[in-house]
């Protein structure tokens, strides 16, 4: 019995020693990039936009491509987390409080994404500090703000009783668990009623906020804009906030399984098969809206309309199109998750789950970019607009930076689910 049990404990002390080496790897990796692409915003706020190809004429480019999609991931991933902590849909528990803090680093990620766009980064508080009531961004500005704030409380919340459960053990997590709780909470029937309660009043709150305020201003955003006519109008919004639980719901469904496969945990086969039919059926749904925006737009039979969609389907950008948006991000995906010999394979949703938040990155490029490329009134000139290696790289710095921050915070914090504390206490050496 006892030579069982010691092959068990060497077993489990290699797996862990594995973990450690992978887990270096990849905070390395993220490191450098990150550090390539903070040598290139620095080489950006230094030289300005003369770095980028972004002119008067296509003023948009990949990094309003990437805001507009780390907020649509941002709001995803809230909007599926009130499925749980709301409606009490228990069977994606496993997920809720990675989805609040995916929801706040997406966030993060999304807002540095506009730093890097504004001609003038030092200004970026301008819009907080006067406010013209008449502005939509102004009033997204301060609905960021709130939704950040609120994301926070509820995160913490729901992370109280854990807290105080970790508070005890002398381990780095205990650590943090004893600085962000008050010295006398206690966990009882109360208490776990209480948090249960807030987290519905927060995530009740916060549903009109992401959908109205957050991705649907985003939308509006573009939306008003008249003088662009594929964007001027009033199903964009909702084509936002749709698209947003499409991928927000993809990007939780990779995480867990990665997160998953990576600390070699047990990953539960119907929640995932039941997370995948959840982001097939938004991405139908968001497929039937983009239909009719662009029967719409063909049937109007207006030249700037026709001109948008012709730069769309059947240009140099097109590619993007077809290639990324339908067959990558729609095609496949819907195929893995519906054909027999793949629709229970864990492997075949990942791949699916991945390739729904590329097609969805693809969709925000199709947005931003082929609009601006059509002229805004004849005679004048078209635009003409590839990021350059610049926009890349520091694409992929703060794309790192949001990595490597969901990273140090999932070994920090307990984000996943606390059913089992004595192992986290062996984690850390207990």
């Amino acid at each position: 019995m006892s030579t069982v049990a010691n092959e068990a404990k060497q077993s489990h002390y290699k797996s862990k020693k594995a973990q450690s080496i992978w887990f270096k790897w990849w905070v390395g990796i993220l490191c450098v990039l990150f550090a390539i692409g903070a040598y290139f915003i620095v080489e950006r706020l230094w030289l300005g936009l003369t770095t980028t190809n972004l002119s008067s004429i296509t003023p948009w480019g990949a990094w309003i491509a990437f805001y507009i999609f780390f907020v649509g991931l941002s709001a995803g991933s809230f909007l599926l987390s009130t499925m749980i902590f709301v409606f009490g849909m228990e069977r994606y528990e496993k997920v809720g409080k990675m989805a609040l803090f995916t929801a706040i680093v997406c966030m993060i990620v999304a807002l540095t994404f506009v730093l890097m766009d504004l001609g003038r980064p030092e200004r970026a508080f301008s819009a907080l500090i006067h406010w013209n009531v008449t502005s939509i961004l102004a009033w997204e500005m301060r609905f960021y703000v709130i939704y950040i704030t609120l994301l926070t409380v509820e995160l913490y919340v729901a992370m109280r009783a854990d807290f105080v459960r970790l508070a005890s053990y002398n381990s780095l997590k205990g650590k943090i668990a004893r600085l962000l709780t008050f010295k006398n909470s206690t966990i009882n029937d109360y208490t776990k009623k209480r948090d249960h309660r807030w987290m519905k009043i927060l995530g009740t709150i916060g549903i009109p906020l992401a959908i109205l305020g957050v991705h649907g201003g985003t939308g509006a955003i573009f939306a008003v804009v008249s003088a662009r006519s594929s964007w001027n109008s009033g199903i964009f919004p909702i084509i936002f906030v749709v698209s947003a639980m499409v991928s927000g719901t993809a990007l939780l469904l990779a995480i867990y399984i990665i997160r998953s496969k990576a600390l070699k945990q047990p990953i539960d086969q119907g929640m995932v098969i039941g997370l995948a039919k959840v982001m097939i059926a938004f991405l139908f749904i968001d497929l039937l809206l983009q239909f009719y925006d662009y029967l719409v737009a063909l049937y109007s039979l207006a030249d700037s309309h026709l001109l948008s969609l012709q730069t769309m389907m059947r240009s140099s950008y097109s590619w993007s199109f077809w290639g990324i948006q339908v067959f990558l991000g729609s095609v496949v995906p819907i195929f893995l998750v519906y054909y027999k010999k793949t629709a229970k394979n864990i492997n075949a949703l990942l791949i699916a789950a991945i390739l729904v938040v590329i097609g969805i990155i693809g969709v925000r490029f199709n947005i931003v970019v082929p609009s601006q490329i059509v002229p805004i009134m004849e005679g004048m000139p078209a635009g003409d607009y590839y990021p350059t290696y610049n926009e890349w790289l520091v694409s992929v710095g703060i794309v790192a930076m949001g990595l490597l921050i969901f990273t140090i915070a999932d070994r920090l914090l307990p984000l996943d689910q606390a059913d089992d504390v004595s192992e986290m206490g062996d984690q850390n050496g207990r």
